[in-house]
C-alpha cells in the first residue's frame, strides 16, 4: 500500500528529483515547493508564484511526471496552488497523464476584452465587462517620489469617482512608467467599492475601431449611447486619436455628456495636454479641466523597491548586488526591469548558472547597451529645443521668428530621417502643419545642409545629441 502521507510523498520525489538536475536548479525551483495534500491519486503541492507554475510546466514536466510515477504510482497527478497574493491563478491543475499536458483551470484571458461590446444590447451592470487587468491593482503599485503625487490623486478618485475636482484625469509619463497600470488600479478599486458602476477600461485604438465599425454599419448612435451609459470611462494612450478628426468630434460629445452627468473620465497619454499635437482645441482644453498629473521616470530607489517586489511575489532570491546593479543601470522602465529578472532566470537555470554579479552584467548589457532605441518625435523636439534654447511649446506656435521656424524645419527633417511617421503625421506632431509644409521644411534644410558649413556643423551636433540622448 503507497504510504498516505504527502510529506513523505514529497521528499521521495525530491530525492529523485536531486540526482537528476543540478543543485542551482534545484535549489530555485524545487526547493521551494511546499507539499499540501495527497488524494485521489493527486499530489497538491504549493508554489511561490505564477511565474514559477509556467517554468515548472515548461522545463520540468517531464521530469516531474516520471518522477511521480516512479516515487508514488502510474497515473499520479499534480495539482499546483499558486500562493502569492489574490490576483494569482488558485488553482492551476496539471494532468500528467494527459499527452498536451493541458491545465484543468484555465484563466481568464485579459485580452478578451479586445472583443467589442455589443452597443445593441444595452448590457445591464451585471453583463458589461469592465476589460480591467486584476493584476494591475493599488497593492503591487510600487509608490515613490516619482509618482507619489499619481498614485495620491488616482486613490482619491477611486474612492469617490467624479466627487473629486480631479475630473477628469489625465495621466501622463513616457513608455513603461505604471500609467496603464494605475489607470486599472482606479477601475479595479472602484468595482470594489462600488460594485453597481459602469466602470469601462478601453485603449483609444480600440475605441478607433469601435468607431469606424459602427461608421461602416451604421451604427453610430449606438456607439455613442452605449457610451454615455458608462459610470467611470477610461482611455488609455489618449494621444493615438492624434490626427482622427472623426473619432475626435464623436469622443468630444460622449466627454461633454459623460462630465456634465457626473461621471468620471480617466484618460493617459504619454505627452502633456500642451504638447499633444493634431488634437483638436475644444478636447484639450477639457483634458485640462480637472487634474493632470505626470508618472516620471522611476529613481533608483524606487526602481530597486519595485524589483525586490518582483521577486519577492515570484518566489524568487536574488542577490542584493544584483538588485542593486541592475536598479542603476535599467533606467528607462519598469517593463525593463521585470524583462530583465525573467531573463537572468531562464538563463541561471537553462544555463545552470548561479545569479550573481557576472551574469546579471551580461544580461543586462545584452538588453540595455545593445538595443537600439526607436527614436520619437518627442525627444527630437526636446533636443531641438534645447539647442535653440527654445521652450517645448514654442515650436508648435504660429511665430514666425527666424529661430523658431528653423527649429522648427529642422525638427521635421530629423522626424522624417528618423522615425517611420508619413509626412502627414509630422506636420500633424509638429506646429499642426500639413504634410506639405513638411516637404517644404524637409527640402529647405537638405539644401541649406549642402552649401552651408556651419548649418551643416549644428545639425550634426543636434544628430548627435538626439543618439546619445537615446543611448542614456
Amino acid at each position: 500500500m503507497i504510504e498516505s502521507n504527502h510529506a513523505v510523498l514529497w521528499n521521495r520525489c525530491l530525492n529523485i528529483i536531486k540526482d537528476n538536475v543540478p543543485e542551482t536548479t534545484y535549489n530555485t525551483w524545487f526547493a521551494p515547493i511546499v507539499p499540501l495534500k495527497y488524494e485521489d491519486k493527486t499530489l497538491i503541492v504549493q508554489i511561490p508564484s505564477q511565474f514559477f507554475y509556467e517554468i515548472l510546466e515548461e522545463k520540468f514536466v517531464d521530469l516531474l511526471r516520471k518522477t511521480l510515477y516512479k516515487a508514488i504510482g502510474e497515473g499520479t497527478k499534480l495539482m499546483y496552488n499558486v500562493m502569492v497574493d489574490k490576483t494569482s491563478i488558485p488553482n492551476q491543475t496539471v494532468n500528467l497523464e494527459a499527452s498536451n499536458r493541458s491545465t484543468a483551470v484555465t484563466p481568464k484571458s485579459i485580452t478578451d476584452g479586445n472583443k467589442a461590446p455589443n452597443f445593441l444590447k444595452a448590457p445591464v451592470i451585471q453583463d458589461l465587462d469592465p476589460h480591467l487587468n486584476p493584476n494591475y491593482n493599488f497593492e503591487n503599485f510600487i509608490e515613490g517620489y516619482s509618482n507619489k503625487l499619481s498614485r495620491s490623486v488616482a486613490e482619491a478618485v477611486a474612492q469617490k469617482p467624479a466627487g473629486t475636482a480631479f475630473n477628469p484625469l489625465f495621466l501622463h509619463g513616457s513608455s513603461g512608467v505604471g500609467k496603464t497600470h494605475l489607470a486599472n488600479a482606479i477601475g479595479t478599486k472602484i468595482k470594489e467599492l462600488y460594485p453597481e458602476k459602469r466602470v469601462l477600461y478601453v485603449s483609444a485604438h480600440l475605441f478607433q475601431v469601435q468607431y469606424t465599425d459602427s461608421v461602416r454599419n451604421n451604427t453610430t448612435n449606438d456607439f455613442i449611447n452605449f457610451y454615455q451609459t458608462i459610470d467611470v470611462l477610461i482611455i488609455d494612450d489618449i494621444q493615438e486619436f492624434a490626427g482622427m478628426t472623426r473619432t475626435q468630434n464623436t469622443f468630444f460629445h460622449i466627454f461633454n455628456h459623460l462630465h456634465q452627468n457626473g461621471k468620471q473620465l480617466i484618460l493617459t497619454s504619454d505627452r502633456a495636454p500642451i504638447l499633444l499635437q493634431g488634437m483638436e482645441d475644444r478636447l484639450l482644453t477639457r483634458f485640462k479641466w480637472g487634474m493632470v498629473a505626470e508618472l516620471e521616470k522611476p529613481t533608483v530607489e524606487l526602481r530597486k523597491n519595485i524589483l525586490r517586489n518582483k521577486i519577492h511575489r515570484d518566489g524568487l532570491q536574488f542577490p542584493s548586488e544584483v538588485i542593486d546593479y541592475i536598479a542603476e543601470n535599467v533606467n528607462e522602465s519598469v517593463r525593463d526591469l521585470e524583462g530583465i529578472v525573467i531573463a537572468i532566470m531562464a538563463r541561471s537555470t537553462i544555463f545552470n548558472k548561479e545569479i550573481d554579479l557576472d551574469l546579471a552584467q551580461h544580461i543586462v548589457h545584452g538588453v540595455v547597451h545593445n538595443e537600439t532605441k526607436a527614436i520619437t518625435i518627442d525627444d527630437i523636439l526636446k533636443v531641438v529645443c534645447k539647442h535653440f534654447d527654445l521652450e517645448a511649446s514654442a515650436i508648435h506656435t504660429k511665430s514666425r521668428k527666424r529661430e523658431v521656424v528653423q527649429a522648427r524645419q529642422i525638427a521635421m527633417y530629423l522626424a522624417k530621417n528618423h522615425t517611420d511617421f508619413s509626412t502627414s503625421k509630422i506636420g500633424k506632431f509638429i506646429g499642426n502643419k500639413d504634410h506639405a509644409t513638411v516637404l517644404h521644411a524637409c527640402k529647405t534644410v537638405k539644401g541649406q545642409l549642402e552649401v552651408d558649413k556651419s548649418f551643416h556643423a549644428e545639425v550634426d551636433e543636434i544628430e548627435s545629441l538626439l543618439k546619445k540622448r537615446n543611448k542614456e
